[in-house]
């Protein structure tokens, strides 16, 4: 829901023995920016109102991002595929907020083999794959949030994990530039990008429970080596939906959001990350207290 981890641009040709100096090229922050506090805004907004505008607000998301991965996939039946998006939008959001983990489990599996049923075989694979990822979206952060304890700061810790690695990864990547992290999938981002997002991210979710009022009751040393790997599965989502546009040869899911492009290129590393928290606290203490799970050790 931040501007994206990114890379050095392209450079001229230098003499081999001076080494290219980076380009900090930020023609894009301003829009970027504006949206990017926007969509904080409306997040933190649902997450300190909880109950039905939380919901609401994530299945929303979460039928944007349907949405977008089934117009990637084409094919037959787009209306009915579209029908299913929203029963399963909104019955996972539904289910996961009343503590019906298992029948929103049951519904993401039913709604992948319509899709794939719709969609006719040649495309059976990946229409049905968007349910799983829009699904699971929904029902991790549901879960999280209206966990028995402490689902609001779990959200916080999240938030801060992903949006503080997206936001570092950027500048770090522009600013400091240097090999390329995977080129073939995504050629502008950077392992310095990547470390200093990493680092920055797991910091910043630690930062968010010494500000909470969970500071006192939670162990501050093993939220930081989680926070690194949140972060880093974060990155790998990245990665994922730029593999997933460049299979469709597309530059953005959509054009929703200004500056950034659509739901799935703002929630991408989002989307892993919650789906690896939500799943770190529901196999440490069960899905009913998955966020208690998630923070406390």
């Amino acid at each position: 829901m931040t501007p994206a981890s990114g890379g050095e641009p392209g450079q001229g040709a230098q003499a081999p023995s001076e080494p290219a100096a980076p380009r900090r090229n930020f023609a894009d922050l301003g829009v970027r920016a504006v949206s990017g506090l926007v969509m904080i805004a409306l997040a933190l907004g649902a997450l300190r109102l909880g109950g039905w505008p939380f919901a609401l607000f994530w299945g929303a998301a979460g039928f944007a991002i349907f949405w977008e991965w089934q117009k990637l996939v084409g094919g037959p039946a787009m209306t009915a595929r579209l029908a299913v998006g929203v029963a399963l939008a909104g019955g996972s959001a539904w289910m996961g907020s009343a503590g019906g983990a298992e029948g929103a489990v049951a519904l993401i599996v039913v709604s992948a083999l319509s899709l794939a049923w719709l969609a006719g075989r040649e495309r059976a694979a990946w229409a049905g794959a968007g349910a799983i990822y829009a699904g699971a979206l929904v029902l991790s952060v549901c879960v999280l949030r209206n966990s028995l304890f402490h689902g609001s700061t779990a959200l916080l810790w999240l938030f801060a994990v992903v949006w503080g690695t997206d936001i570092m990864a950027y500048f770090g990547g522009r600013m400091i530039g240097g090999p390329k992290l995977w080129p073939r999938v995504s050629p502008g981002k950077t392992w310095s990008g990547f470390i200093v997002g990493v680092t920055c991210g797991a910091l910043a979710g630690v930062g968010a429970v010494v500000l909470s009022t969970l500071s006192g009751e939670v162990a501050l040393a093993p939220l930081l080596p989680l926070g690194l790997a949140t972060a880093a599965v974060s990155q790998g989502g990245d990665l994922f939906e730029s593999a997933i546009k460049r299979r469709f040869d597309v530059k953005d899911s959509s054009h929703l959001i200004p500056g950034h492009g659509g739901a799935m290129d703002r929630l991408d590393g989002f989307i892993f990350a919650a789906v690896f928290a939500a799943l770190v606290g529901t196999l440490h203490t069960g899905y009913i207290a998955a966020a208690h799970g998630l923070l406390v050790w």
